[in-house]
């Protein structure tokens, strides 16, 4: 008889492929899956809509956790959560930084291990990985290291943190989800909150560069559709590896 998993859910290709691969396994293991959101006053909330139907589809218990107040209120300085325009271009680039939300996976990967002592679960699993690295200081392996020790003594109850992404970009993240043949259109990247993605934030450009790594069409609609972003895309690359190249 397994267990009980909770998987932190944001809607986004990597937590929904990730969410995908814990159902399948658990058919194996026999585990018990829930998933946990978060709406912490992110400009993209719509990615909470695809947590919902991803959980839908998969028919796993699903919570969405209100913190539009500690968003605002604490969280702000980010432009995902504040007034500041969501920057453009190369998602290593210096500007890319103001996407920081400040001790976020902290917070979100707390809330989750209390949830999962409330439900006597041994595990909490979120998707951070490789291309995240250069940019959020929460999802090295260190912090994942970290994290893992204070799970198992917060409470009286230890519990394991576990990131299977971090060690791979997104190129292989799409691979994974495409072979579980994950319905990447119920899924939402752009930082922009947009229903048509901009194509242009960095999260954009991270997901398109992903798609093409894995010689894939990304079913999302783009402003000026898919042939304009990836000529967009390879264009920032290109830029981005020229002006880099003695680094």
């Amino acid at each position: 008889m397994g267990g009980k998993v909770v998987v932190i859910v944001s809607g986004g290709m990597d937590s929904v492929t990730l969410l995908h691969r814990v159902v399948a396994c658990a058919k194996i293991s026999g585990d018990e899956v829930h998933a946990l959101s978060f709406d912490y006053g992110q400009k993209h909330v719509r990615e909470l809509q695809m947590a919902v139907q991803q959980t839908r589809i998969l028919n796993v218990p699903h919570k969405i956790v209100n913190m539009k107040k500690i968003g605002k209120q604490l969280l702000g300085s980010s432009c995902l959560t504040g007034d500041q325009k969501v920057p453009e271009g190369h998602y290593a680039e210096e500007n890319m930084k103001s996407t920081v939300v400040a001790n976020r996976n902290m917070i979100l990967l707390s809330l989750a291990i209390g949830y999962a002592v409330n439900i006597k679960a041994s595990k909490v699993v979120y998707g951070a990985h490789a291309g995240d690295h250069d940019i959020y200081p929460d999802c090295r392996k260190e912090f994942v290291d970290a994290m893992q020790v204070v799970a198992k003594l917060c409470d009286w109850t230890p519990v394991e943190i576990e990131a299977p992404f971090w060690n791979i970009d997104k190129g292989h993240i799409v691979k994974i989800g495409l072979q579980m043949e994950v319905n990447y259109k119920l899924t939402h990247t752009c930082y922009n909150g947009m229903k048509v993605a901009c194509g242009k934030c960095g999260a954009c450009i991270e997901r398109i560069s992903g798609f093409l790594k894995a010689d894939a069409v990304d079913p999302v609609k783009y402003e000026g559709g898919w042939d304009a972003a990836v000529t967009h895309v390879k264009q920032i690359i290109d830029e981005y590896e020229r002006t880099h190249q003695n680094d």
